[in-house]
């Protein structure tokens, strides 16, 4: 399984990004995805979360509160690749975006660096 992100960077608060996830090595359309994030010394924290295949549309995306509104998570199984697009970005949102499955353990990105400031 290998997981790898892209699309991070410097971006002014209330500017947008979108982050990619490339999944190889395993059957993408068939697990559910997630987003995380982790700021230095504090938890990885849960970000947003797809379902697989079988699970299909909105019910199937979730989110957490902090991001509810702003960010939006979609999946290509036909490019294996996962994506977090985030907009209306604050200053807190600064942090590394990790993207995860679990296949009878956890698998993570080298994780991706987004910066929130003017």
């Amino acid at each position: 399984v290998q997981l790898v992100e892209s699309g991070g960077g410097l971006v002014h608060p209330g500017g947008s990004l979108r982050l990619s996830c490339a999944a190889s090595g395993f059957s993408f359309s068939n697990y559910a995805m997630k987003w995380y994030r982790q700021a230095p010394g504090k938890e990885r924290e849960w970000v947003a979360g797809i379902g697989d295949v079988a699970r299909a549309g909105d019910r199937a995306r979730t989110y957490a509160d902090s991001v509810k509104g702003r960010f939006t998570i979609s999946r290509d199984n036909a490019k294996n690749t996962l994506y977090l697009q985030m907009n209306s970005l604050k200053p807190e949102d600064t942090t590394v975006y990790y993207c995860n499955t679990y296949i009878y353990q956890n698998y993570w990105g080298q994780g991706i660096q987004v910066t929130v400031s003017s």
